[in-house]
């Protein structure tokens, strides 16, 4: 790399800028030139030009974007001067001040210093911006974005194009500007914040039982047991988020971790009472429909041994799903697992890891297998061949219709996949094709059954678009 060939000391450099521009009409830069600014205020920055309409040569309206939501008006600025100098050359030698254009008087010359390296542990501001030199000895400009405390980037154009620090040789400080100040402000606030809850203050009427949450869910949780015995404080905390007693603004107060943001922590302050016994009161109505739903009885109504629930659900699904074997089946795994006092039905992964499968009633548990079961069936069915629906522009809740494809199966069963999407995300449903919609005598009576499995309203295509479809018709058999 060239910059292993420099030997110029950057903590000792001055870099002066000597061929300002007026920025009139008659001498504006080059569409989308990058250049160093000098604004009415005197402050100092840089932006790539883009104005407002290139093809109108007599107006200078426009702007100079530094990124994302981030640009410097055209009549804001007073002078510019181009970035795009090769220092090189004169960073191979030992010198104090390197040039960009002649100085003499009468020139308007600007002088930037105080040039620092990463190399040294030295890293700008957050959202501080900056004037680069770049390994290969060329000049950019960027506001430092930082990824964690040793590593970032400098954004300097929209779409967060960006240099990344291990291009950049030195950098030195422009001014000052609002998005910097801001960030300046918002981390003076989150050092005092933190000074603050370095020792924070109990209310006594309001934490009456102490600052340990586990005692207001302890209290709330014997109130629940008076209507469903068999509640329990592990119960209470499947309801997330947990509440917890926290510090903010240097005192005390029920709420929930919110986790980080830009380095401070995110409380969310319980605000619907002021005393702890209001507050135990909330968590009993907070975490009721949970404890509601963990009835022992209910829960495990067929007993502690898995298989008879994976029974029911294998069961339940061959009756449709005529192909689905034991083998098929085993690719879910289930258990009924103690977990921190509990017993739960789990999920099993290919990782050794489980997650709880929260189902109030057997039913609904044997049902959430049977889903799984069902998906695992279609995976299992080989496609052998497949029609793709053809339509025009359909709009669902604001998606728009992608793909509508029917399959035919090796059992010689039928699948239909939906894909919808928008310009940000999208997604896919599949659905089988139940035999006893082909029971039907008519192709019309089929897709009334049909509807009732992938209705119009929610996936793109009615009766009437499907009843046109001649090759679809035959495709399915009619």
């Amino acid at each position: 790399m060239v910059k292993d060939e420099f030997i110029c000391d950057y903590s000792k450099l001055s870099v002066f800028f000597n061929e300002f521009h007026d920025f009139v009409v008659k001498d504006l830069p080059e569409y989308g030139e990058y250049c160093l600014l000098e604004l009415k205020d005197g402050r100092h920055t840089a932006g790539e030009w883009l104005p407002q309409n290139y093809k109108d040569k007599k107006s200078k309206a426009g702007k100079f974007n530094r990124g994302t939501g981030d640009s410097v008006d055209g009549e804001e600025v007073a002078k510019y001067h181009s970035l795009g100098y090769d220092l090189s050359n004169c960073l191979k030698k030992d010198l104090d001040y390197i040039n960009n254009g002649p100085r003499g008087e009468g020139i308007h010359s600007v002088e930037i210093s105080g040039f620092k390296s990463f190399k040294d542990g030295d890293f700008p501001g957050e959202e501080q911006f900056c004037l680069l030199i770049m390994n290969d000895g060329t000049l950019a400009a960027g506001r430092w974005n930082s990824y964690s405390e040793d590593d970032g980037c400098f954004i300097y154009a929209s779409a967060l194009a960006s240099h990344s620090m291990d291009k950049v040789w030195a950098w030195a400080p422009l001014s000052s500007d609002d998005i910097f100040e801001r960030e300046q402000e918002d981390e003076r606030e989150r050092l005092h914040e933190e000074e603050l809850n370095k020792n924070p203050k109990a209310d006594p009427d309001k934490f009456i039982y102490g600052t340990d949450i586990d005692t207001y869910y302890e209290k709330a949780c014997k109130k629940l047991q008076k209507t469903y015995p068999w509640a329990t404080i592990n119960q209470m905390k499947k309801v997330e988020p947990c509440y917890d007693i926290l510090p903010l603004h240097g005192n005390f107060v029920f709420g929930q971790d919110g986790g980080t943001f830009n380095g401070s922590r995110i409380v969310d302050e319980w605000t619907d009472g002021s005393t702890a016994d209001e507050f135990i009161d909330f968590l009993c109505k907070y975490t009721k429909s949970m404890v509601k739903d963990s009835d022992p009885k209910k829960k495990f109504a067929l007993g502690y041994d898995i298989d008879v629930y994976l029974e029911k659900a294998f069961n339940k699904v061959k009756k449709k799903y005529t192909w689905l074997t034991k083998k098929i089946a085993g690719s879910c795994r289930y258990d009924i697992r103690q977990i921190n006092g509990e017993w739960e039905f789990v999920r099993e992964y290919d990782d050794a890891s489980a997650s709880i499968c929260n189902y109030g009633s057997s039913e609904d548990f044997i049902e959430c297998v049977a889903d799984d079961y069902r998906s695992a069936a279609l995976r299992a069915n080989t496609v052998v061949s497949g029609y793709k629906v053809n339509f025009g522009s359909v709009e669902i809740h604001g998606w728009h219709l992608e793909q509508y494809v029917v399959s035919k199966l090796s059992s010689g069963d039928y699948k239909v996949n939906v894909t919808a999407g928008d310009r940000v995300t999208g997604g896919s449903r599949e659905f089988f094709i139940t035999p006893d919609c082909f029971e039907a005598k008519t192709y019309d009576e089929f897709l009334d059954r049909y509807e009732e499995i992938v209705p119009g309203h929610s996936f793109g295509l009615y009766k009437e678009d499907l009843l046109k479809d001649e090759g679809l018709k035959k495709f399915l058999g009619y």
